[in-house]
């Protein structure tokens, strides 16, 4: 029985995508309730946040991706049991990092804030949020490994199902804690804990009842040392993807306290809530093949893998195109949404949009390139992508803010973003051609 490779990629991506716009809408709905009850002060507070919370999420994202990766490849194998050993490992492991990280980010969170150019009242909002997020670490850290572990054991649709459960929880204590209560970003944090504590309980109830293919049992849950840094070499791109992009979002805040004010950090917070409904389509997508690419790598169908990551890359690039479009063409209407008391805000996020989205399709080939990589295990090559994104951007925000001032810290993101693109296009030409050769070689030996 062959279910079409395309068939098979939509089943897997749809369900995906959906929910990671769902884990997108619930963050874009912070932003809404953050613009509209606590202001620009309120948005620029959670700005500079997110690179503490985008340090966790990130370490959930190595363990849930490079688990993932490896049981899909063991069960390409036919190899259950090393499959099994692999998930307990990586929830084992999920877990045994938690009071490390919450301890390490807790006794730095202030300085990170203030190094940013977080003052007054942004700084004492920003700190709200931390300290409720940095104590419930653990669910953070389960929230988004658990979708990537359910999408891995092929149930894609319960991932979805988890999410938007996450979600909606998430929603309704936004509602009560910051529009009601007037709790400001102490009411967000509280309940995006909530929210990320119901997805990684159900999750993990999922995995020890008669619904998981993987079904584990309490004594199970150890850790096989040598998987480990399997487990890393794999996922450890990922975490960088989410490393590079907090650190990419506090060095931004930094130069526009530096070279603007406050209030930019908030117009950069708004473009940040917009680009992740792309952000996270394209990582949807990505998220959808991956799976599909690993185990038909681990059954060797190289044909397979060709046409999988030809129909991801051709959606992810055409949705950028037409998302960039889209916001050129209503601007103000998309940030509006967010905040439209203050018209200096909107002035500051649209120039944002014009100057700092147009090349946005090219981070959706980058994200499909990174996960292509990953899922063939190829954990270099995918560090490659993402580091690369980091070390091509670091001298464009160097050079662009001293010659052009503002427009110049807007401008550097898209023009690395060319830059990199032109060097991965090239990289996974040729891989993709040594790869078909390989298994034409094999095929008439």
């Amino acid at each position: 029985m062959q279910t079409s490779i395309y068939k098979q990629f939509w089943r897997y991506t749809i369900p995906t995508v959906a929910a990671m716009l769902v884990n997108g809408l619930y963050q874009v709905v912070d932003g809404i309730f953050i613009g509209r009850y606590v202001g620009a002060d309120g948005l620029a507070g959670i700005n500079v946040a997110w690179p503490v919370i985008g340090s966790i999420l990130g370490i959930g994202m190595l363990i849930g991706v490079g688990t993932g990766a490896l049981v899909s490849i063991r069960q390409g194998e036919q190899d259950t049991r090393g499959a099994k050993q692999i998930l307990a490992t990586g929830i084992t492991l999920l877990f045994a990092l938690v009071p490390l990280v919450s301890g390490v980010l807790f006794f730095f969170a202030e300085d990170f804030l203030l190094w940013q150019g977080a003052e007054g009242r942004v700084f004492e909002l920003g700190l709200q949020y931390l300290h409720i997020l940095i104590g419930a670490c653990a669910f953070t850290l389960g929230s988004i490994a658990m979708p990537f572990l359910l999408r891995n054991d092929d149930s894609p649709n319960l991932a979805t199902i988890l999410m938007v459960v996450g979600a909606v929880i998430n929603i309704a204590l936004d509602y009560l804690f910051i529009a009601w209560l007037d709790w400001e970003l102490t009411g967000a944090a509280i309940a995006t804990a909530v929210a990320q504590l119901a997805v990684t309980g159900l999750g993990l109830a999922y995995f020890f009842s008669s619904k998981a293919n993987l079904r584990l049992r309490w004594s199970e849950l150890r850790l096989k040392l040598d998987v480990i840094p399997k487990i890393f070499a794999i996922g450890t791109s990922s975490f960088f993807m989410y490393a590079y992009g907090s650190m990419m979002v506090a060095l931004h805040n930094a130069l526009f306290a530096q070279y603007g004010d406050q209030l930019m950090i908030g117009a950069y917070a708004i473009l940040g809530y917009i680009v992740t409904v792309y952000y996270l389509t394209a990582e949807g997508i990505a998220n959808g093949m991956q799976p599909l690419v690993s185990y038909n790598h681990g059954a060797r169908n190289q044909d397979n893998i060709r046409k999988l990551l030809k129909v991801a890359m051709s959606s992810a690039v055409l949705i950028g195109l037409a998302f960039v479009i889209l916001l050129n063409v209503f601007p103000t209407q998309f940030v509006s949404v967010f905040n439209e008391e203050s018209t200096q805000l909107v002035e500051h996020t649209v120039l944002g949009i014009r100057l700092h989205m147009f090349a946005l399709a090219l981070d959706g080939f980058l994200v499909v390139a990174g996960a292509y990589y990953q899922a063939i295990n190829k954990g270099s090559k995918a560090m490659f992508v993402m580091v690369g994104n980091m070390l091509i951007q670091l001298p464009f925000l160097y050079l662009m803010p001293k010659l052009f001032g503002v427009p110049g810290i807007w401008v550097a993101y898209p023009l690395s973003n060319i830059a990199l693109s032109a060097v991965v296009i090239l990289l996974l030409v040729k891989d993709v051609r040594r790869y078909q050769n390989q298994h034409s070689q094999i095929a008439h030996a």
